[in-house]
């Protein structure tokens, strides 16, 4: 696998009447169908809702702890495709601060990484399980100003994916850059979802929008 193929699945209005854009990043041996199926449980109500599928079901080979060059070519061409979303979202009338990344597990170490490196108001980012990607957290990677964006960063104490003290470094690098981070650690939660998560996340990165029918 030397690259991602650019395929996205998209649920709900067209971009011209969706009240916002969902972009939804699948976890490792996952699908864009099953993280798409997390949307009814966010506060988007009238929100397109786009997932894209990873090559292999897998966005990277290793650990996200793992120096980003073993990553790599992968990690690159993951990151292209979120740039080729936005760029296609954009093209359409869907500005940033109208856009949301949602992630779980490899899928939100993805996202906190893509929006690390394209800083702006977006409309929020929700990462379930992740943090920022590489051996150490390199900073010269990060650019722009998030200008007050919802970043939530939720994870489990103990994780057997993600250790605690990197979701930490994630929140402290982001609100350096302007971020509205909330980091939440669950203890004894697992590697998954949990509904206390779902609350926090929905209230601090959707607070102005209703619940989806259905």
């Amino acid at each position: 696998m030397s690259g991602h193929a650019y395929r996205v699945i998209r649920e709900g209005p067209d971009l011209r009447a969706a009240a916002g854009l969902l972009i939804m990043i699948h976890g490792r041996g996952a699908s864009a169908e099953d993280i798409l199926s997390l949307a009814p449980r966010l506060n988007a109500g009238g929100f397109a809702f786009w997932a894209p599928q990873a090559t292999n079901d897998t966005w990277y080979p290793y650990r996200f702890v793992e120096p980003v060059s073993r990553n790599e070519p992968w990690l690159s061409s993951a990151l292209e495709v979120l740039s080729r979303m936005v760029a296609e979202a954009e093209s359409q009338g869907m500005e940033r601060e109208r856009t949301w990344l949602v992630g779980f597990s490899q899928g939100a170490c993805l996202s906190l990484e893509f929006a690390a490196r394209n800083a702006a108001r977006w409309g929020g980012v929700a990462a379930f399980s992740g943090g920022l990607i590489g051996d150490r957290i390199d900073r010269d990677r990060s650019a722009g100003d998030f200008a007050g964006c919802p970043v939530f960063i939720g994870s489990s104490d103990p994780d057997p994916h993600i250790p605690v003290p990197r979701v930490r470094e994630s929140a402290q690098v982001m609100r350096a850059m302007g971020a509205a981070v909330v980091e939440s650690i669950y203890p004894g939660m697992g590697h998954t979802l949990s509904v206390e998560e779902l609350e926090e996340a929905n209230s601090h990165v959707f607070p102005s929008a209703e619940p989806r029918a259905g």
